[in-house]
Order: C-alpha cells, then sequence, then structure tokens
C-alpha cells in the first residue's frame, strides 16, 4: 500500500466530483430538502414527526450516498477509467482507499449538513445529542457510501445501478422498524431484518434520539462499522484488471 498513490487517486476523484453539479446537488440540497418534505407532510401530527424526524437524518444520506457511489463507480469501470488504472503500478488496496477517501469526504458534508438543517432550521427534536445524530448520518452515508462501491461492479449500465437502490435498500428500510417496530413484524420478516445493516444503523439511530447509549446502541454501532468494513473488503475483491 502507498499513501501516496492512495491520496492521488482521492484527489483525481474528488476534483470529478467537483465538476459534477448534479452530485453536489444530490449531496447538499436533495437530503436536506426530504427531510424538510417530512417536517410539512407530517405538520399535523408532530408526535409522528418527533419519533421518526432525527432518524431520517440519518437514512437519507444512507440512501443518496449509495446511489451517488454505485453510479460514480460505474462511471469509472464502464468508461475505461478503473482498468487503465489497473493497469499502472499501483495496488488495489490504493485505488479503493482512494475512492472511499473521496466519497467518505462526500459523506461527512451530506451528513453534516442534513443534521445542520433539521436541528437549526427545521427544529427537529432528540431527547439525545443532536451531535450524536449527526454522527450517526455520517456513519450511515459511509454505510451506503462502501454498499454502493461493492454493488456497482454487478450493474452494466446506470439504470441497473439505479435499480440496486429498490432492490438492496428499500426492503431492508421497509423491515427496520421504520414504519412499524419490528417486534409487531411477522416472525418471518423480524428474522430477516437481524441479517440486514440497515436494521442496526436505524436501531441506532432511534436509540441516540432516545438518549440511549446503553451497550445495545453500541452493539448497533459495532455491527454498522463492522458492515461497512466487510463491503469495502468486498468491493475490492470486485476489482479487476479487465472491465469488459
Amino acid at each position: 500500500m502507498s499513501i501516496r498513490c492512495t491520496i492521488a487517486t482521492m484527489i483525481r476523484v474528488m476534483e470529478q466530483l467537483r465538476r459534477d453539479r448534479r452530485t453536489l446537488a444530490l449531496v447538499f440540497v436533495v437530503a436536506p430538502a426530504l427531510v424538510a418534505l417530512f417536517k410539512f407532510i407530517f405538520n399535523n401530527q408532530p408526535d409522528t414527526f418527533a419519533r421518526i424526524g432525527a432518524p431520517m437524518i440519518g437514512l437519507w444520506p444512507l440512501i443518496l450516498m449509495f446511489l451517488i457511489t454505485s453510479i460514480a463507480m460505474l462511471r469509472e469501470r464502464t468508461t475505461g477509467t478503473l482498468e487503465r488504472l489497473m493497469s499502472l503500478p499501483i495496488g488495489k488496496l490504493d485505488i479503493l482507499l482512494g475512492y472511499a477517501l473521496a466519497f467518505a469526504v462526500l459523506a461527512t458534508l451530506q451528513g453534516t449538513i442534513s443534521g445542520l438543517v433539521g436541528f437549526l432550521l427545521l427544529d427537529v427534536q432528540a431527547e439525545g445529542p443532536a451531535w450524536g445524530v449527526v454522527l450517526l448520518a455520517i456513519a450511515n452515508a459511509l454505510l451506503g457510501m462502501s454498499l454502493g462501491l461493492f454493488f456497482s461492479a454487478f450493474a452494466k449500465t446506470e439504470f441497473q445501478a439505479v435499480q440496486f437502490m429498490p432492490a438492496i435498500l428499500i426492503p431492508q428500510i421497509l423491515v427496520s422498524g421504520l414504519l412499524v417496530p419490528r417486534e409487531m413484524m411477522p416472525r418471518a420478516l423480524e428474522v430477516v431484518s437481524n441479517a440486514l445493516p440497515v436494521t442496526y444503523a436505524y436501531d441506532a439511530l432511534t436509540r441516540i434520539t432516545a438518549n440511549d447509549t446503553s451497550a445495545r446502541f453500541w452493539f448497533d454501532v459495532g455491527i454498522v462499522l463492522g458492515a461497512i468494513s466487510l463491503a469495502l473488503i468486498l468491493g475490492a475483491a470486485t476489482l479487476r484488471r479487465r472491465t469488459g
């Protein structure tokens, strides 16, 4: 592993992202706007928004970073950029970490902006510390980033990459407990949800919102961090010398 190669890859990817206005709009505008939309939808149901407002701050960055990362990484594969990089004297780990660090910067910005807008402008309430929710939003954005890096290997077009979002993320969100408490679901769905990382991401958000930092909270955080690491390892395994 070469730190110089990793940093060079990160800078190149960040420069590309900086010129992509649509991606920047997704990062800076869409996630906070969606939280604001939920605020207005539940304007007459403040108790409902109080329950899901803070967790939504952490879920939208996860969803959008999955979409951004999977499409951006797919472009690198289909345009031959990744193949050209692999032909250079640079290791797979350098390439993967370079991409991961670049997208991690975006994830950090997205989670921070969503949290600031939610707590400062939309009056999202949480018994726990707002900074804890923001940190979890960043962690969830990193989870979406790592999953996007991994699943981009299985798409051949941008349309296919977009299809992975309803196929991979939406079912996880539906059984995470956002809509219905998991203990009230059919036993089969509850068992399945136990194997999905978004379940633990959402559970950690609800616990920090309620100022619950018990052992279960840290268990959830550990699962999320482990899922990020595993997805990056699997993503490294998908890097091939030839992309065709």
